[in-house]
């Protein structure tokens, strides 16, 4: 089963989405804005990203500069609760095949992992 953690008003999770449809597949949608993923799951999706958090980190938002998350002092787990308690804060589309997982930047980048 393909995810998608889906921002609909963003152009790239869109195209992202169009592209795995385009391909036959169908994957379960979780608009993460919504239903934002908690430590646990941000953990296993940068371990299977092969990420750092810092890397997943929206750095225009505006919650990053509120939170001081440029702060290089700040460790992972702080960066991680960030992202979980303001989900704005999380690049964006994340798909996630199996135990892969691929950041649609740019979209064509999830179809090593199908």
């Amino acid at each position: 089963m393909v995810t998608i953690y889906h921002n609909p008003r963003c152009s790239k999770s869109r195209q992202t989405l169009a592209l795995l449809q385009e391909n036959g597949i169908e994957p379960r949608i979780v608009r993460y804005l919504e239903t934002p993923p908690d430590a646990a799951t941000l953990k296993s999706l940068l371990a299977a990203l092969g990420m750092r958090p810092r890397d997943l980190i929206r750095t225009g938002e505006e919650e990053y500069k509120r939170l001081n998350l440029a702060d290089k002092s700040l460790d992972d787990d702080r960066l991680i609760e960030a992202m979980a308690s303001h989900p704005r804060l999380i690049q964006r589309p994340i798909v996630i095949n199996g135990k892969q997982a691929a950041l649609g930047r740019p979209p064509e980048a999830v179809l090593d992992i199908l």
